[in-house]
């Protein structure tokens, strides 16, 4: 579990983390550099989850060596179905991490949102539903693995 303490943001327990896959984690299909490491350390703190429509058809080959559960988008709505899948969760202990317009209510929905500035960019709108803004994929994930930091982040 992921403990957050933020004076002013307040005190959450993070179970869960919800990914989005291309874009986020990944570029053309293929995981971008470090992330490999880094979703290993935290799939010791916290149950993780990859919400994505597989466009390119590489995710479970991609992932297979990490311990997380994968939900492949099947619904026209794919900003729909990520939230409907974070509130089944429930939202007040899961941080999701993404980039795009299909994330956007996931990033509003969930109880700490991180958007990401990756290598296909972030739409303006997933960055305004988000609680923090990361660079990249990578300060995203070593913010959930130093709360110290986030907590820093975060709090008023």
């Amino acid at each position: 579990m992921i403990q957050i303490d933020a004076p002013g943001w307040g005190r959450r327990s993070i179970e869960h983390v919800v990914l989005d896959f291309n874009g986020t984690l990944a570029m053309d299909g293929r995981l971008l550099d470090g992330v490999e490491e880094r979703l290993m350390k935290l799939s010791i703190k916290a149950r993780l989850y990859i919400c994505t429509a597989d466009f390119h058809g590489t995710v479970a080959d991609e992932t297979r060596r990490f311990d997380l559960a994968l939900k492949v988008l099947k619904s026209a709505d794919q900003s729909l179905e990520k939230a409907e899948f974070v509130r089944r969760l429930g939202p007040l202990n899961v941080a999701a991490i993404g980039n795009g317009s299909a994330d956007v209510q996931m990033l509003a929905e969930s109880a700490l949102g991180i958007a990401v500035i990756g290598p296909e960019g972030a739409c303006p709108k997933a960055i305004n539903a988000a609680d923090i803004v990361c660079g990249d994929v990578l300060e995203a994930l070593d913010l959930l693995l130093a709360t110290k930091r986030l907590a820093a982040t975060l709090q008023h």
